[in-house]
């Protein structure tokens, strides 16, 4: 007798179909994944659009802790030892699909199939990188150079492939819970953002590589960066604004 081979186990396909403990959902604009307090009995998969995770204090303030793409679990924290309540809300910022896999179905596929616990080990890594960084820009960048980063991040500088540029629409006031300002000194930055030709803004926002570059060279400590010509005349007027 010929003895059959085992199928692998097909990652992809898991993440981007129904099944048993799993079910595709679709949500607008504004809609919840999950709320603060609700119980932690499942993680998202988030196939497409983009969302946020926000939390609320107990004297009712609200802030923003994270923005989602295309490829990102949440609700992670359902996977604890002893099943809780959710710590935070994640919302969807555009249209959404996500794929809700029940807390039994994710144990079960993580200690049977080792490529699925790889992908999601990795992407607990990144994750836990990406909060420490967060934390480092809090700690020690302005609110102006911590803004063009949350920019750059929410246009995918950096990833593989051609940068996404144009960001989903998001409220200044948001912007501001997550660099730790206020909504004005947003728009005095976004303003100056745009006049550097960093960005543009009417409607919806385009990053340019160029606030990568700025971010880079850390041309944040209260100048304006140069910005070259053939004539010369914009590095002029730079250095007038300077007074050199």
């Amino acid at each position: 007798m010929v003895e059959l081979e085992k199928l692998g186990f097909d990652t992809a396909a898991f993440l981007a179909s129904a099944g048993l403990g799993r079910r595709v959902i679709q949500f607008a604009p504004k809609d919840a994944f999950f709320s603060q307090g609700d119980p932690a009995d499942s993680i998202f998969y988030l196939q497409k659009g983009r969302a946020k995770v926000t939390v609320v204090s107990a004297a009712g303030k609200e802030a923003t802790i994270a923005l989602l793409s295309v490829g990102d679990f949440v609700g992670e924290e359902a996977l604890a030892a002893v099943p809780g309540l959710r710590l935070s809300t994640a919302t969807a910022v555009t249209d959404c699909t996500a794929l809700r896999i029940s807390r039994a179905e994710m144990i079960h596929v993580m200690h049977v199939e080792h490529s699925f616990s790889d992908l999601f080990l990795k992407f607990l890594l990144e994750r836990s990188m990406r909060v420490q960084a967060d934390l480092v820009d809090q700690l020690f960048n302005s609110s102006e150079k911590r803004l063009a980063r949350i920019l750059l991040l929410m246009a995918e500088f950096g990833q593989p492939g051609e940068p996404e540029q144009y960001i989903p629409k998001i409220s200044q006031e948001t912007l501001a819970e997550m660099i730790g300002t206020t909504r004005s000194r947003v728009s005095f930055f976004m303003n100056r953002f745009r006049k550097l030709g960093f960005i543009e803004y009417n409607g919806r926002i385009k990053v340019h590589k160029s606030l990568l570059n700025a971010v880079l060279l850390d041309q944040f400590a209260g100048h304006r960066p140069e910005r070259h010509s053939s004539s010369g005349t914009a590095r002029t007027r730079t250095k007038a604004a300077r007074g050199v």
